[in-house]
């Protein structure tokens, strides 16, 4: 009971009205999530009437699901600018004002792209220092899943920008998906350093000179579903390319097995042999298993899922949420730590350790003046411990500022 009591609660804005298949899909992949799991509030930002009459076909916990009204909706083909400037009482403004102002830690929407790009910028606000907000959906490889970024937010980038993909989609795959030092490629029509576009040329050297990041070099559409990089960075342009084929392929391909299972006797008893293999490796490739794809670099969590979103996918975008909230990835104190450097090795941490000096000795100063000298000595001693501790052993952050550590220089307060 205590336990229950002290539960942290996520709470999710969904745009009810947006997507191909709203609302049903979208409220029914709603309904899903929170039978599933106690700890969502889901906030149902749309027409009243018409989500409550799609709620009344389901059972669920009452107190987890609440229906907020927006009279509008934002259509996909209503230019994007315009469509938020003047459509105020629209489900995607009004369940980003809610992230705004702290109403919903989250908004969740399958509908208008390029509303939900402007709106997220506008209303919600980018993140001091981000210059363009990238689409980062995870997507299926042989070795687990990569990153995509950009997938369609910033079609026209420049090299500056995607060094900032590279960095923030380093951060996403270390604090979300537990992955130790992410490796980082970029898109490029061959391996060679001297091939690709203009704007590939100017990136790669500033990516290869970014000790921020562990960057491998140009990566090939082809090489993305082994797993060649953690990280794929390219502009939106080639990334919603590489997503649609993705995903096109993995559905056509499909079909092609499951006809060619049904086609004779033999292949049907076959099938039936390999069928839990196989069950499992195609939930593997279902992109529908990794949830919508976050907008990076806001102030608040902003989740775009497919148009087309069948409640499935709805529903692991809605749990998706969950753990970016968990991992504080998308809060401010956690930026905070970003832009101070204090994630990545660089001279943050001698800058930090140096004023860490100076504020210990301005406080012990006065004090070891009072002491006798054995006190000095003693505190000589333990300085000089320090010094043999192995630094590859420090891990914690705070702790290597004093005592210092093997993954980068700094100017231990205790040496």
């Amino acid at each position: 009971m205590e336990k229950c009591m002290q539960q942290e609660i996520t709470r999710v804005a969904l745009d009810a009205m947006g997507g191909d298949n709203a609302p049903g899909e979208l409220v029914k992949g709603a309904v899903d999530a929170v039978n599933g799991r106690s700890d969502i509030k889901m906030l149902l930002v749309g027409q009243q009437d018409v989500v409550e009459k799609e709620l009344k076909q389901y059972s669920y916990p009452k107190e987890q699901i609440e229906v907020v009204h927006a009279e509008e909706v934002i259509e996909t083909a209503e230019p994007p600018v315009n469509a938020i400037r003047k459509k105020k009482q629209s489900s995607i403004v009004v369940g980003m004002n809610m992230v705004k102002q702290k109403e919903a830690d989250a908004f969740v929407s399958a509908g208008s792209s390029g509303a939900i790009l402007v709106g997220g910028q506008v209303i919600v606000g980018r993140i001091r220092g981000i210059e363009r907000p990238p689409l980062a959906p995870l997507i299926p490889t042989e070795k687990g899943v990569s990153l995509l970024i950009d997938c369609g937010a910033n079609v026209d980038a420049r090299a500056s920008h995607l060094v900032q993909f590279a960095k923030m989609g380093s951060i996403y795959m270390e604090s979300v998906m537990g992955k130790k030092n992410p490796t980082v490629g970029i898109v490029n029509i061959g391996a060679e350093e001297e091939k690709g576009n203009a704007l590939v040329k100017e990136t790669f050297p500033l990516l290869k000179e970014c000790p921020d990041i562990n960057f491998i070099g140009s990566v090939e559409a082809r090489d993305i579903p082994y797993g060649a990089a953690d990280v794929i960075v390219c502009e939106a342009f080639a990334g919603n390319i590489i997503l649609k084929l993705y995903e096109g392929v993995a559905g056509a391909l499909l079909k092609k097995v499951k006809k060619g299972m049904l086609s004779s006797l033999r292949s049907k008893i076959g099938a039936l042999l390999v069928k839990p293999a196989l069950k499992g490796v195609l939930k593997d490739f279902d992109t529908s298993e990794y949830g919508g794809a976050p907008l990076l670099g806001l102030n608040g969590l902003v989740v775009k899922t497919h148009g087309s979103s069948k409640s499935k996918e709805v529903c692991n975008s809605i749990i998706q949420c969950v753990a970016f909230k968990e991992q504080k990835i998308f809060r401010k104190d956690f930026i905070r730590e970003v832009l101070t450097l204090r994630r990545y090795p660089g001279w943050s941490e001698f800058l930090a350790s140096f004023a860490a000096v100076l504020l210990v000795g301005a406080l012990l100063l006065p004090a070891l003046r009072k002491t006798n000298g054995w006190v000095v000595i003693g505190a000589a001693v333990v300085s000089l411990a320090s010094c043999f501790i192995p630094y590859e052993k420090i891990t914690n952050p705070w702790l290597a500022l004093f005592i210092g550590s093997g993954s980068y220089t700094t100017f231990p307060v205790l040496q």
